[in-house]
């Protein structure tokens, strides 16, 4: 029975998607040339609402993108997704780069740069508007993306907060 639970998590990890976002190559002068060391930033989603990212270093390529792609295994979050897209707008900050989401009607597409654009592929969002603001740093914009996400609320969590029904709230 347990070794079955064990397959079924290896399944489920198989169906997540995997994007890099960003592969830095540092050097460091040593005695005998230039020592080279990795960083990656990736970040993974299960496209149905539920996306993570992560940040490894290493002295090689797939090593940094493999520890990246574990840490952001492990710190997944759930978004609210409304018909393809965002239930509200929303600003997410962190250090100089804002982030401005707003929902868009279906056929617009996302209509992001490149970080912001690999994060609502990963969520399994359609269609959504993003302005980046400030600094352009991968790093930080993946954070404040991740900062906005994390606010947005679910209009059936709402609700149950105020103690009314669906109905009640929306008429």
């Amino acid at each position: 029975m347990e070794r079955q639970n064990k397959f079924d998590r290896k399944e489920d990890q198989k169906e997540f998607v995997e994007k890099l976002v960003r592969l830095n190559r540092t050097a460091k002068t040593v005695k005998g040339g230039r020592r080279m060391s990795f960083s990656a930033l990736t970040v993974v989603g299960d496209g149905k609402g539920r996306v993570g990212y992560g940040f490894g270093k290493a002295n090689d390529v797939s090593e940094a993108i493999r520890k990246s792609i574990d840490r952001a295994k492990r710190n997944l979050i759930e978004v609210p997704v409304k018909n393809g897209t965002l239930p509200h707008d929303m600003v997410g900050n962190y250090k100089s780069s804002s982030i401005f989401l707003k929902p868009a009607c279906a056929g617009t597409g996302i209509i992001a740069g490149g970080t912001v654009r690999a994060i609502m592929d990963s969520i399994g969002i359609t269609d959504v508007i993003s302005k980046s603001l400030g600094s352009s740093s991968p790093v930080n914009v993946v954070r404040a993306t991740f900062a906005a996400l994390t606010k947005l609320m679910d209009a059936k969590a709402v609700a149950k907060n105020r103690g009314k029904s669906l109905q009640e709230m929306w008429g």
